[in-house]
């Protein structure tokens, strides 16, 4: 027996149990029963809070939201206690990065999220390199990777939270930041870009592959002139400045046919 929800024309529908303990499928198999209580109590939470796919898509959406907000949350806390090294590398660690202090080998997360507890003992000793590649960190969380003052290499490459107002809040490590990778950061584009000026120690800086950029090639050339001591990476410069077919020059010398 099925009931509809909402609105008919959106056919949602959700199973009315009738007693029975088991659930077949269309291939006929039977669902364990704790799978069984686990649906039952999904399809009930949906049936009393959602009428319509929009209302859904919202809940979803604020649940992810409200995920990176925690993942985000300040650490400056542990600052008094470990110091600002140790307590931005355990926010670069619990968001999925790796950290190299100063002499020291890299120190990443296992497959599961765990890691060493040894760096607790670098407390004097500086961050120098950061690789947050895939991590969610966003504006707020820069409150934490901004206590490593003698960072010298950071990886954002494809961080989907990183946007042209994080670019602006990276001025506090222009004393001592040679390199940054921004690749494939869906966020970020020329405006960002622009904040990066305040950098005039970078060496290397990888702009590829991002799509929020409307005209790479010009992007890089603009890029290149504002860090003139940077190497940008990762655009062919001729790429968006190509030639239209109707602005291609035309070969004055070639005979013009009768």
């Amino acid at each position: 027996m099925e009931q509809e929800l909402g609105d008919p024309s959106l056919r949602l529908v959700a199973p009315m149990w009738n007693g029975t303990r088991g659930i077949h499928r269309l291939g006929g198999a039977v669902v364990p029963e704790g799978n069984q209580k686990k649906e039952r109590k999904m399809l009930q939470f949906l049936n009393n809070h959602f009428y319509d796919v929009e209302a859904l898509r919202g809940y979803l959406l604020q649940r992810e939201m409200s995920k990176v907000h925690l993942k985000n949350r300040s650490f400056t806390w542990l600052e008094e206690q470990h110091g600002p090294y140790s307590a931005g590398a355990f926010f670069i660690l619990k968001q999925g990065g790796a950290v190299k202090f100063r002499d020291k080998e890299w120190i990443r997360p296992d497959k599961y999220g765990h890691f060493s507890p040894e760096f607790w003992n670098f407390r004097e000793v500086p961050v120098e390199a950061v690789d947050a590649s895939d991590c969610e960190i966003n504006y707020e969380g820069l409150d934490n990777l901004l206590l490593l003052k003698e960072l010298q290499s950071l990886s954002l490459q494809r961080c989907p939270h990183v946007d042209d107002w994080c670019l602006s809040r990276l001025y506090p490590l222009a004393d001592s930041l040679q390199e940054l990778s921004l690749a494939g950061c869906p966020r970020v584009s020329e405006r960002g870009l622009a904040c990066l000026h305040h950098l005039q120690n970078l060496r290397r800086l990888d702009i590829s592959d991002l799509p929020a950029v409307s005209n790479p090639g010009l992007t890089q050339i603009l890029v290149e002139e504002m860090l003139p001591n940077c190497q940008v990476v990762g655009v062919d410069w001729a790429e968006g400045l190509k030639l239209g077919p109707e602005e291609q020059p035309q070969d004055t010398a070639s005979p013009v046919p009768a």
